[in-house]
């Protein structure tokens, strides 16, 4: 969901930016505390991951495109705050390197994927994982959940944003159907992927999984 340069007038996309940069740095802020030597390559290799998954691009409307996002897979590995801090990083070489979203739009892209995809999509990983028994199987049913619904959410940043500064002539409600509909089927394929990648993970490295750690300190409490 890389937005172009252009589509987004300067005011609405300068507005973002700064948003944008008020949550990368609380994100670095945090990042400091929840990264250590043990999960930096993890978080190094996750960021690859996502930035080869983004690279495959497909027409949506209007001059936007639609990929996948890595934002939950991304926070359930490694944490929200350095999630955030990889699509961010992710995002701003894909435009710099490959002009896949423009320079002036950078910050849209950011406030939609890494703040909004990653904060809501693992905020509904939090929340599944609390309704389900604390085992492993639930993590990635947690994740997948969660990675399904952040998609429509990051959408959901980008339709209001068009809707306050959009250049072009298309309706709202056009975008918005052609984007949703679009990245519906998106987040099913997000949903898989996430709980595939997930599962590999925690079948050969629980210890290193974020989004595990915390059930399995509680399932270790209730045994003992």
């Amino acid at each position: 969901m890389h937005i172009p340069d252009g589509f987004i007038d300067i005011p609405t996309s300068t507005a973002f930016a700064a948003l944008a940069a008020v949550g990368v740095g609380a994100s670095l802020k945090g990042a400091a505390k929840s990264l250590d030597e043990k999960t930096a390559p993890l978080a190094g290799l996750t960021a690859t991951f996502i930035f080869a998954v983004q690279m495959l691009n497909f027409p949506v409307a209007a001059g936007t495109s639609g990929h996948l996002f890595g934002g939950v897979l991304a926070a359930v590995l490694v944490g929200p705050y350095v999630a955030t801090l990889a699509l961010t990083v992710v995002l701003l070489l894909q435009a710099l390197l490959f002009a896949d979203g423009g320079l002036t739009a950078a910050g849209l892209n950011v406030f939609n994927l890494s703040i909004i995809g990653v904060w809501v999509g693992y905020g509904v990983f939090v929340l599944v994982k609390k309704l389900l028994p604390k085992n492993k199987s639930s993590i990635t049913t947690a994740a997948a959940v969660a990675a399904f619904i952040s998609v429509p959410a990051a959408v959901l940043g980008f339709v209001f944003q068009y809707a306050i500064g959009a250049t072009a002539t298309i309706s709202v409600a056009a975008v918005f159907t052609g984007m949703m509909s679009a990245h519906v089927v998106i987040g099913i394929g997000e949903a898989i992927i996430t709980a595939l990648s997930v599962t590999a993970v925690l079948a050969s490295r629980p210890d290193l999984v974020y989004g595990y750690r915390g059930a399995k300190q509680q399932l270790e409490i209730r045994k003992a």
